[in-house]
């Protein structure tokens, strides 16, 4: 008999990768990824004011190729692939018509940027999550973002509406709905063409929507006439119920099954967010704290509801039943910035670069590729004391604990005999102090954390970067084998989706790919690290009260 297949469907912030696995056994068989072309380009963003928007065909073509790719390298029959699964980064919303079409696909609206897909690192919206917390706590109702940590972040769904809503009248009139990026691909495979009864992610609706079950889903209807009275009508198009993606969302469409080579009895499980994907790919377990590492960081952790109860931990990204592993409240929090810290001073770096005139963009992209390698080499020698450079991981701002975009980076402890190699130190250092951050909040509001695994691009590529965490943190990092954690995830919910397993546990523990590392702290570096962090968390407070200060309401 033909062994059963499922594709996870991972949809970064640069690339979206599809792994084909065997259900039986973990193993990856085939594995492709697609660069979004337009991205790469940089349309339709703005760096400097923080806008960055991403159009649905960088996605549906990256979609169809990938799909294909994984299909016809391995060589197995359509029929095989009994099921896919798709995880997304967010909260990343995109405004759709009332057949569930983004508007960036309808004539008129191809190249405005709020058309789009409004990017979970997207920080136009401060003043409107500002306005959703002030709300909150003042209409004398109930406090909406209670179980989102108690701080609405600009990163998330209602923020980024509400501040288009007002900049962009065009928008706010076409938008029949708007849908999370892991919904609106699904609803795509799917051939959605009825929005009503499409199967939403509770991932997604829990951790950036303020939707939660007691209350009976999404905010109230006069809480969200206070925000605009539009909002009421619009929380009619959105949804009631949600759910987990170990449930189906539907099957392949005709249309997508053409396009991708499966058959239409493929079945397209509910979608997701990467970094909980992440963590059932990376075999989460309760007191287990996984640290998804890339880009930005998000860290999951899961709890017993006998264990968590009604507690709620301030500060974090969320609380939600069923958003990681069913039955289990998932808790999410991390970084705005992690990988794109030391992207950013490598670019800085780098600026002379893309102005040599006798270079192809090609000897360009490897000259600055091979700086983060050169950079980690060096950073690694300088010697570790306590007058080194000091610095902020707040690049683009800060999301756990206690989110505020506005904050932004700072260094001190620089001289004359500063390099770029003690500089880029300073920033993985305060990377790892921004993590350690994160755990204290955990462990102050009564989650514990017994210990801590690595994923993505950065925990499997930076030996240095996690040999620091670890210093810093004071506890073991193991690494998942897994290069590919949150589409293995995904693949898992798709087995789970289709039958092949009677829960999320059992495909866990039969599709895992294990770990391959572990990193250890070093006593020495340890002690150093405790009156760093220490100088670390004053210049945070000055900076944040400055910040405070000069901050124009």
């Amino acid at each position: 008999m033909e062994s059963n297949y499922v594709i996870g469907l991972d949809f970064g912030t640069d690339s979206v990768r599809a792994v084909l696995v065997n259900t039986q056994s973990g193993q990856t068989l085939q594995t492709s990824v697609h660069h979004y072309q337009r991205w790469k380009k940089g349309l339709y963003c703005d760096a400097s004011t923080s806008r960055f928007r991403q159009h649905i065909l960088d996605h549906t073509e990256g979609m169809e190729a990938t799909i294909s790719s994984v299909l016809k390298d391995s060589r197995i029959g359509p029929g095989a692939v009994s099921a896919i699964c798709v995880d997304t980064t967010g909260s990343s919303p995109v405004p759709v018509d009332s057949k569930g079409t983004a508007l960036c696909m309808l004539p008129g609206f191809e190249e405005d940027p709020d058309a789009m897909m409004v990017l979970w690192k997207d920080h136009t919206s401060i003043r409107e999550a500002e306005e959703i917390n002030h709300l909150a706590r003042t209409w004398g109702g109930t406090d909406y973002t209670k179980y989102e940590g108690g701080i609405y972040s600009s990163e998330w769904f209602w923020a980024k509406i509400l501040h288009i809503c007002r900049t962009n009248e065009k928008i706010k009139e076409a938008a029949f709905s708007w849908m999370e990026h892991c919904d609106l691909m699904t609803y795509i495979l799917t051939g959605g063409n009825n929005l009503s009864s499409f199967r939403r992610s509770r991932c997604a609706a829990g951790h950036k929507a303020m939707w939660h079950e007691s209350w009976g889903g999404l905010p109230a209807d006069e809480f969200l006439r206070h925000l605009d009275p539009s909002f009421v009508e619009l929380k009619k198009n959105l949804y009631s119920d949600t759910f987990t993606s170990d449930q189906p969302a539907g099957r392949l469409s005709s249309e997508w099954a053409e396009r991708t080579g499966l058959t239409e009895n493929t079945i397209i499980a509910v979608g997701t967010f990467d970094a909980h994907a992440g963590a059932v790919g990376a075999e989460v377990e309760e007191f287990t704290l996984v640290r998804v590492m890339g880009t930005s960081t998000c860290d999951i952790i899961v709890s017993r509801e006998a264990t968590i109860g009604t507690n709620t931990v301030e500060g974090i990204c969320g609380q939600v039943n069923g958003s990681v592993i069913p039955g289990m409240i998932g808790l999410e929090a991390g970084q705005s910035a992690f990988g794109d810290y030391l992207a950013w001073f490598r670019d800085v770096l780098a600026w002379p670069i893309d102005r040599l005139p006798d270079l192809s963009d090609t000897e360009k992209e490897i000259l600055k590729e091979s700086l983060i390698e050169e950079l980690s080499a060096e950073a690694e020698k300088t010697p570790l004391s306590l007058s080194v450079p000091v610095a902020l991981d707040w690049i683009n701002g800060r999301r756990t604990p206690d989110a505020n975009q506005e904050l932004k980076a700072a260094i001190m402890n620089l001289n004359l005999g500063t390099g770029a190699p003690e500089i880029f130190r300073s920033l993985v250092e305060a990377i790892c102090f921004g993590s350690r951050k994160i755990v204290e909040r955990f462990r102050e509001q009564g989650v514990e954390i017994k210990e801590v695994v690595g994923i993505g691009g950065v925990a499997k590529k930076s030996s240095f970067i996690m040999q620091t965490l670890a210093d810093v943190l004071d506890m073991p990092i193991k690494i998942a084998t897994s290069e590919q954690a949150p589409a293995l995830g995904a693949a898992m919910y798709a087995a789970t989706a289709a039958g092949i397993y009677p829960t999320v546990h059992e495909a866990i523990k039969n599709m895992s790919n294990g770990f391959d590392t572990t990193y250890f702290p070093k006593t020495e570096n340890t002690r150093i690290y405790n009156e760093l962090y220490q100088t670390y968390h004053r210049l945070g407070s000055f900076v944040e009260s400055e910040t405070k200060n000069n901050v124009k309401i």
